[in-house]
This record gives structure tokens, C-alpha cells and sequence, in this order.
């Protein structure tokens, strides 16, 4: 459909005052309430959520929902121990990503994989140690170590490519599949320390002693991560998480210079990659932003409390709370105009099942029925009992916003009397 409809403003343009070709008001609007209403049809349940569309129940998909919980998963790392053979070998990818969905059926299957993945592909090898993980062996620091750094070489990641279009095919239209990449600013803190750190001074220092070398690097980034997200859209993915794992490990000023504007190219990258979109953003911008075809964007920061008025300004379409914000609080800070994602606490999946129903429902009702994704506030715990991760999926499956919002009224009713 969108293929046609971008023919047909093609065929149907006006003349605008400035005299270049532009969209009839009649057509822009047919195209965007048609469009609508074909994604209400057939989109899964996510992507109607993450496009504030109205659902029937909250959509629910978890972090880390692929990994060593599930004894399916432990029974094959044994066989495969290399963590860089099991996420990068398109057989193994695509048997740990659908793990979770032939087990619990969520409505978002991730493609099992490290934002780190893709950085062989532009000029940063890395290893994955068992005991210090990621390592990168020369830490790029220096004007000179940038010309060590090249263009994104897409066909490096074809294992990536290749295993969307498989899950893309298993799932169907059951569930969304989900891509992912890592933010610049969280990319850069791995390049610049050279692996995991707990203190981030070396890019911290960076920030003031070698500003240009690190907007090098990040500009860099960023133009290679968002290709890199076009090809995961163009290999199935239906919405894609951008994870800035590292950002709330900035104070909120230092975040809004050295992470925000990346992020936001990000953005203008993709919405630039359709010349249609393009035109129509140039023309009714924030009118046609939220409602023209397109992939939606999940934003999650861990720790992201104090940044969360701050990410609705990147451009992203859903922002990820992470456990330490409180649902209501979330919502009334960010406002009714953006969906959102989580945020129950991964540690009340060892609690018993009712405390684990009563939160659930909690943070459902506090998100409203409209543009929430369910999730938790960070990834899956190691020695999560799947049993709690099954009825997390199956509380989701039960809650109905019309029974809800029946019961809400019926109180409401009750108090009036």
C-alpha cells in the first residue's frame, strides 16, 4: 500500500507559492488516514501501541527475553560457548531468538544479538572475554586512531540481515520483530575505554581535553548506526530499539551536548532515507510526523529518571522507563503525545505470582490504555524462574482495557452516589 500511495503523490502534486512541486492538501490527508487505517488492519499489536494507536490490551515483550533464564538456551551455550558464534551464526540467531516466542509467545520477538555486533563492519574489532567481556584492544583516543575508522560495510553483517528475514517469515504477522542498535554516545564510551567500565572518566575527560576527536568519533557513529538500522528495517525488523545504555551516566547537561544531538541525527537520517517522507516532513512537519508510514524508534536509557523530558525531544516515537520511575509519574512528565515502554522491576519476577500480578496491573493502569508497550524496566535477570516470565505473558494476554475502563466507571458511578 505505501508503495502506491507514494505513486500516486508522485501523480498528484500541486504547485506550492514557492513554485516547486508539493503534495495536495486532500491527497497528504487521504494518503496519512488511509495509511492509518491499513496499519490498524494488519500491524501487530506493538506497532499499533507504539504508534499510540488504540489496542484491546497492553502489547508485552521483555529485554534480554532471549538468554541464560531459559535452560534451552544454557543447553546450547554449552555447545556453543563462544557468545560471538552464538550472535553472530545465522542458524544459532534465529533458533535463541525464537526461544522465547515458541515458549511464551510475546508480541515482540528481538533478534538475538550486542549493540557492539556491528563494529567490525566499520573498523573496530573487538573480543568477548568470559570473565571482563567486551575488549577492544586499541582504544581510539587520538586524532590519529580515527583513520583506523571507515564507512559501514553492510555485507559484514549479513548474518544480521539474513536471520530477520528467517524470524521475519517464522513469526508472520503473530508478533513484531524487533531489531536494535546501540546509541553513539553508548558505541563511543566501549571505543574510547576499551571495554566495560564503572566510571566512564577516560570519555568523560575526553569531552573536555579532546571535544573534536570525540564528535569525530560520534558523528562517525552515528551515520554508520543509522544505516545500519535502514538495513535491519529493510531485513524485516518492524520497529527497532535504540539502547543508550551509558547515557544516564551523564549528568543531564553533559547528555543533552554530547548525546541527545546524535541521537536526534539518527532520526533525521531515517526520516530522510524516503524522499516522500522527506518532502512531507519539509512541508507539515510536526503534523505528518507521528502519523506518516514508517518504523517506530524506542529510545531506553538505564537510569533515565532525570532525562525523561529530554528524550521526548530526540524525535523517537516510544521512550523506555526503566524501574527506578515511576509509571504515573512517567506518563504525567512525558504527556499523553508519546508511547512508552515498561517498566515493572525484573526482581518482582522472583516474587510470588500474585505480587508479580498486582505490579503488572499497577503499572498498566498507571501507563493508560493507550501508547504503552509492557516491559520491564531493564533486561531479564539471570536465574529469573521461567514460570514467573510465562505468567508475566500470560497477565498481559488477560488484561482488557474495555474491562477496564468499565470497572473505572463503575467506581466512578459508585462514588457519585
Amino acid at each position: 500500500m505505501e508503495s502506491w500511495l507514494s505513486l500516486l503523490a508522485g501523480n498528484c502534486l500541486a504547485t506550492s507559492s514557492l513554485g516547486f512541486a508539493a503534495p495536495h492538501p486532500l491527497l497528504v490527508f487521504f494518503a496519512l488516514f488511509t495509511s492509518s487505517m491499513y496499519h490498524l488492519v494488519l500491524d501487530p499489536l506493538l506497532l499499533q501501541a507504539a504508534r499510540g494507536d488504540p489496542v484491546s490490551r497492553p502489547p508485552a515483550w521483555m529485554m534480554r527475553q532471549a538468554g541464560r533464564y531459559m535452560a534451552v538456551y544454557r543447553k546450547l551455550a554449552k555447545k556453543h560457548p563462544s557468545f560471538r558464534e552464538r550472535s553472530e551464526t545465522i542458524d544459532l540467531i534465529v533458533e535463541i531468538s525464537l526461544q522465547p516466542w515458541e515458549a511464551f509467545h510475546p508480541d515482540g520477538v528481538i533478534i538475538f544479538s550486542d549493540i557492539l555486533t556491528p563494529l567490525p563492519a566499520f573498523g573496530v574489532p573487538f573480543d568477548i572475554e568470559e570473565v571482563r567481556g567486551p575488549v577492544i584492544q586499541s582504544p581510539l583516543r587520538s586524532e590519529e586512531c580515527l583513520k583506523a575508522l571507515h564507512p559501514i560495510d553492510l555485507d559484514k553483517l549479513h548474518f544480521v540481515g539474513e536471520s530477520l528475514k528467517i524470524l521475519r517469515r517464522e513469526v508472520g504477522g503473530q508478533a513484531a520483530i524487533l531489531g536494535f542498535v546501540g546509541a553513539p554516545w553508548t558505541i563511543a564510551t566501549y571505543i574510547v575505554e576499551g571495554g566495560t567500565t564503572r566510571t566512564y572518566t577516560t570519555i568523560k575527560s575526553m569531552c573536555h581535553t579532546a571535544p573534536h576527536v570525540l564528535r569525530a568519533l560520534l558523528s562517525h557513529l552515528t551515520k554508520a548506526i543509522a544505516e545500519y538500522i535502514v538495513f535491519q528495517v529493510n531485513s524485516g525488523a518492524d520497529c527497532v530499539q535504540i539502547f543508550d545504555s551509558w547515557g544516564g551516566q551523564l549528568p543531564p547537561n553533559m547528555w543533552e551536548q554530547w548525546s541527545k544531538p546524535y541521537i536526534q541525527e539518527l532520526w533525521y537520517h531515517l526520516s530522510c532515507s524516503n524522499d516522500l517522507l522527506r518532502f512531507l516532513r519539509l512541508q507539515i512537519v510536526s503534523l505528518v510526523r507521528k502519523k506518516c508510514p514508517g518504523t517506530p524508534l524506542v529510545l531506553y536509557i538505564n537510569g533515565n529518571g532525570g532525562l525523561l523530558e529530554r528524550m521526548k525531544g530526540t524525535g523517537v516515537d516510544v521512550i523506555g522507563l526503566d524501574w527506578t520511575v515511576d509509571m504515573a509519574d512517567g506518563r504525567k512528565r512525558l504527556g499523553s503525545g508519546i508511547s512508552i515502554q515498561g517498566n515493572v522491576d525484573p526482581a518482582y519476577l522472583f516474587s510470588p505470582l500474585p505480587a508479580l500480578t498486582d505490579e503488572i496491573q499497577r503499572v498498566v493502569k498507571c501507563a493508560g490504555p493507550r501508547g504503552h508497550i509492557l516491559n520491564l524496566g531493564h533486561g531479564v535477570l539471570v536465574g529469573t524462574p521461567e514460570e514467573a516470565v510465562a505468567h508475566f505473558f500470560d497477565v498481559a494476554r488477560s488484561i482488557k482495557f474495555d474491562t477496564i475502563a468499565e470497572d473505572h466507571l463503575r467506581e466512578e458511578r459508585k462514588l457519585v452516589v
